[in-house]
C-alpha cells in the first residue's frame, strides 16, 4: 500500500508572533504527518501565494495553490488538515468530504455556528469520512495522568469538573473537551450560563465574551462548571477534578502542572509529569499518529467529531442560556450563535476595542 496523501488548507506565516490572529497550525500539524512512515506531504492551499510557497518549502510540499477548491480538484488526497479561522472550518471541511477524501483533521474549535458545527459532523458521517477536531491536550501526560489517577479511584467517586480560561469559546473548547476526556465523554443534560459582553473582544475573527460563567450536569451525575475572563482567577487552577475522597488538580499555582490531594492528608502531593506542561511538547504529534492509526483500523479517533459535538454544545448552551436568562435542557436545537446573535440584535452594545 502507498503513503497516504496529505494536503493542508491555510498554511499562515510561521515568522509572524503567534497571536489572537493565527498560530501557523498548518506547520505543528505537518510536523506530526512528517513524523510518519506513512504519510506523504503532497499540497497545500492558501491565499496568500508567499505563504504557502513559504510552507511548501519549509516541509518539502510539492504543489501549491491559491485556493482549496483548486487543490481538491487537482490532487488525489487522502487527508487533509483544516487550518483556517473557525467561520471557514464548515464549508472547507464539507468541500472536502465531498471531494472524497478519506480523513480530516480541523483545527478547533469547531464552527461559528451549532448549525454548521452539526452539519459538517453529519455530512462526514454520511459519506465515510473520518472528522477530528485538535483538541490536542487530550495526548498531554498532565491531564491523562489526572484521567489515570481519577479512574484509579484515587480520589473516590467523581463529582465535579472545574476550569478557568480566558474565555468559553476558543480557549474553553479545549478545556470543556478535557472534561469529556476525564467523564467517558458523556453529553450534558442542561446548562447554565451567564456572559459579559461590554467591549468588543475577537480571536480568530471570532467574537468571545469578556467575561462568563457556565454550570451543567453531565448524563452520569458529574457537574461541570467554567469561569472565564477576569473571574477566572478565583477558580485557582486550570482543571480540577473533585471526588468523594480528594481533589486532582492540572495547572495549579506556582507552575506545578499536576498535584493531589486525598481527604486524609492536608498536603498536596506533586506528581512528575516527565517534561510535559499545559502545551507539550509532542501533543499534536501523537494527535496526527492516533487520527492515521485510527484511519487505518477503522476505530473511532480519540478527537473524533462526535466527542468534538459534546464540548461544543455545552458552549454554544452557554451562550443560549445567557440569552435566554434560563436553563437549557440538551439537546441544543438552535441553529445561530447566540452571542453573535445577541449583538447583531443590539441587545449587546460593546464598545469597540480600543
Amino acid at each position: 500500500m502507498g503513503k497516504l496523501k496529505v494536503g493542508f488548507i491555510g498554511t499562515g506565516n510561521k515568522n509572524k508572533r503567534p497571536d489572537g490572529m493565527g498560530y501557523a497550525m498548518a506547520y505543528q500539524h505537518a510536523s506530526g504527518y512528517n513524523a510518519l512512515d506513512n504519510c506523504e506531504l503532497v499540497a497545500c492551499a492558501d491565499i496568500s501565494e508567499e505563504n504557502g510557497q513559504a510552507f511548501a518549502e519549509h516541509n518539502g510540499v510539492s504543489n501549491v495553490y491559491l485556493t482549496h477548491t483548486e487543490m481538491l480538484a487537482k490532487e488525489d488526497l487522502d487527508i487533509v488538515s483544516v487550518c483556517v479561522w473557525p467561520k471557514l472550518h464548515a464549508p472547507m471541511v464539507i468541500d472536502c468530504a465531498v471531494a472524497g477524501v478519506r480523513a480530516i483533521h480541523c483545527e478547533k474549535p469547531m464552527s461559528d455556528t451549532w448549525k454548521a458545527a452539526r452539519l459538517m459532523a453529519q455530512e462526514c458521517e454520511r459519506r465515510g469520512v473520518q472528522l477530528t477536531f485538535n483538541h490536542q491536550r487530550r495526548f498531554g501526560k498532565p491531564f491523562s495522568m489526572a484521567r489515570d489517577l481519577a479512574k484509579a479511584g484515587e480520589i473516590g467517586e467523581l463529582l465535579r469538573l472545574e476550569t478557568a480560561c480566558g474565555d468559553i469559546y476558543d480557549y474553553g473548547t479545549h478545556y470543556i473537551d478535557m472534561f469529556g476526556f476525564y467523564n467517558d465523554d458523556f453529553p450534558a443534560k442542561w446548562v447554565m450560563g451567564q456572559i459579559d459582553y461590554r467591549v468588543e473582544k475577537f480571536v480568530f475573527g471570532a467574537t468571545v465574551e469578556n467575561q462568563a460563567i457556565g454550570y451543567w450536569e453531565y448524563q452520569n451525575g458529574v457537574f461541570g462548571f467554567i469561569a472565564t475572563g477576569q473571574g477566572s482567577r478565583g477558580i485557582g487552577a486550570d482543571n480540577r477534578l473533585i471526588g468523594t475522597d480528594g481533589i486532582i488538580e492540572v495547572g495549579a499555582p506556582d507552575k506545578v502542572h499536576l498535584r493531589i490531594k486525598r481527604n486524609n492528608s492536608t498536603d498536596w502531593e506533586v506528581i512528575d509529569t516527565a517534561g510535559e506542561h499545559l502545551h507539550g511538547p509532542g501533543y499534536i504529534e501523537r494527535a496526527i499518529a492516533d487520527l492515521i492509526e485510527a484511519l487505518e483500523t477503522g476505530r473511532e479517533p480519540e478527537l473524533s467529531a462526535r466527542r468534538a459535538l459534546n464540548a461544543t454544545e455545552i458552549i454554544f448552551a452557554c451562550y443560549e442560556s445567557s440569552r435566554r436568562r434560563a436553563r437549557v435542557d440538551l439537546p441544543l436545537t438552535i441553529d445561530d450563535n447566540p452571542l453573535v446573535s445577541m449583538v447583531e440584535s443590539g441587545e449587546l452594545n460593546p464598545k469597540p476595542r480600543s
